[in-house]
């Protein structure tokens, strides 16, 4: 057994993964936040936890306080929907980007090339990132309901207890 193998396998014996979920958007509430529902059904049904949930809009300090927040509390992932473009709006990527202490530069790469097969050349536009701060998993999504889609099917969902495991081991 490879050493990835053995380490997803001991990941998945860790049980479930305490998850917060912030979404980034100016004009979303949580009776409209189609992203926020999606990510709460899937993480329950694979066994997970939501233990926190936001939404703030796209201001530095906004994005900044909340992830302080949130590294202070149970969550172990915390996944972040919105503001990774590049219009004047987009700040996240700008805000998280400075706090990461260590980057996970596959992430973004592999998002952009999954986005690219189904919108094309636009999927340079986006700024998605992963990294750690402080021991959690930081995960940052565009915010449109395809993107954080293909964001949780192929990326974070089937490494996500390895994902969690490696930052507490």
């Amino acid at each position: 057994m490879s050493s990835s193998a053995h380490h997803k396998e001991i990941a998945a014996r860790q049980g479930p993964v305490p998850i917060a979920i912030v979404t980034v958007s100016d004009t979303r509430t949580p009776e409209t936040d189609t992203n926020a529902a999606y990510l709460r059904e899937q993480i329950l049904s694979a066994g997970h936890q939501v233990v926190a949930y936001r939404i703030i809009k796209d201001e530095v300090e906004q994005v900044n306080d909340v992830l302080e927040e949130l590294v202070n509390g149970p969550a172990r992932v915390i996944l972040f929907n919105g503001g990774t473009g590049i219009s004047p709006r987009d700040r996240t990527y700008d805000a998280l980007s400075r706090k990461l202490e260590k980057v996970l530069p596959g992430f973004g790469e592999l998002f952009r090339m999954l986005s690219y097969q189904q919108v094309g050349a636009a999927a340079m536009l986006s700024r998605a990132t992963a990294g750690v701060y402080r021991n959690k998993v930081i995960v940052s999504t565009p915010g449109s309901p395809d993107a954080v889609r293909l964001a949780w099917e192929k990326l974070i969902a089937p490494e996500l207890s390895h994902l969690a495991w490696e930052v507490i081991r």
